[in-house]
Formats: structure tokens, sequence, C-alpha cells
């Protein structure tokens, strides 16, 4: 179950990366790329913090294949779509709650602490979404004054108390996927914001 949610994870990342960079005017092969990059580049950047030998993808080729797979589909696909700016910000949420959780889960599984794994898991849900805003030349959502990284940290911080006091819970991970998932769409829909009392606003 784990190992196809993460495929499934790669797959929305990389359809991610390619709607960003088509709107850039990008040549396939770039797409392809930038699809991969922002897949594959937060769950890299947790191994190798974590030392974790080999990395993900170099261990299991099919996440490389499903990127890739992923990002020529949709390049083909997606001009067909109406709303696509839009479209990509629900995908990302929807990638932005698998990657937190599932990198949570698997730092925990690793040994390391609960509060070393909510990091990892924020990490590894905002660094793909990261990259690929940077290499396609947008502000990055981290940056903006939206929810973005907020319902990640709150998502792994439930994802390791429901794994604290209800260990053997086989839907734990599901309602913090749950949790992310409604938080940043709900953020999405209705244009939520931090108080501005909550924001840095250098003064004039």
């Amino acid at each position: 179950m784990i190992y196809y949610l993460g495929l499934i994870g790669i797959a929305a990342f990389s359809i991610t990366g390619v709607i960003a960079a088509g709107k850039k005017d990008m040549d396939i092969f770039s797409i392809i790329l930038l699809g991969v990059v922002t897949a594959l580049g937060g769950g890299t950047l947790r191994d190798i913090i974590l030392d974790t030998s080999p990395v993900f993808w170099i261990a299991d080729l099919c996440y490389i294949w499903v990127s890739i797979i992923a990002s020529v589909l949709t390049f083909f696909l997606v001009r067909h779509v109406g709303h696509v700016l839009r479209l990509l910000l629900f995908i990302d949420a929807f990638g932005l709650s698998l990657f937190t959780v599932l990198a949570t889960e698997k730092t925990i599984d690793l040994g390391f602490s609960n509060p070393v794994a909510v990091l990892m898991g924020v990490v590894t849900g905002i660094a793909g979404g990261m990259i690929r805003d940077i290499l396609a030349g947008r502000m990055p959502l981290l940056l903006g004054k939206e929810f973005y990284a907020t319902p990640a940290l709150l998502g792994a911080i439930l994802f390791t108390l429901l794994g604290y006091y209800f260990p053997l819970h086989d839907f734990n991970r599901l309602y913090a996927i749950g949790v992310i998932f409604i938080l940043r769409a709900s953020a999405i829909q209705w244009g939520l914001y931090y108080p501005r009392w909550l924001t840095y606003r250098e003064k004039k």
C-alpha cells in the first residue's frame, strides 16, 4: 500500500512540474526533466540528509519510470484541460500530502525520533515544489502568504501523534494525508491566508 501511494505521489508531482514548465514554453525534453526533478527532488534531499543508501530512486528504478511516463502523458494531454494553473495547485496539494506523510513514516521506520520525522516529512513535502517553481521561474508557493508548509507541518505532527497513541491503527496515514489535503485545498479554494499580524512586513 505504501509503495503504491509513493508511486502515485511521484506521478502527481511530475504532473505539476510539466504544467509549470508548459507555462514557460519549454521543449519536451526540458519539461520531462523538470517533471522528474520535481517528483524526485524532495525524497532525494531526505535520503541525503538521513544518509540513506542507496537513494530511493536508485534502489528502485520504477520511481524514475513512473515520473517519466507521467511527464510525457501530461505533456500531450494537458493542453486539452482548461484552468491549468488551478489544476496544478490541487495536484500539488495532493503530492504535498502524500510525500509529507510517507516521508514522516519512513523516517520513523528508520529509527529516528518523532521531531526529526516531522522535519523530514515537511522538507520532503515542500522541496519538490520549491525546486519546480524555481526552475520554472515562478515564485515558490512556500514564499507566499497562503497556507502551504503549515498544513504539511500539522499533518506530520498528527501522524506522529496517531502513531504514538494508536500504533496499530491501519488508517493513520490516510487521516494525516486527508488533513493536509483538506487544509491546503481549502486555502486554494477560499483563498485562506495567515492573519496579517503573523506575516512579516517591512516598515516604510
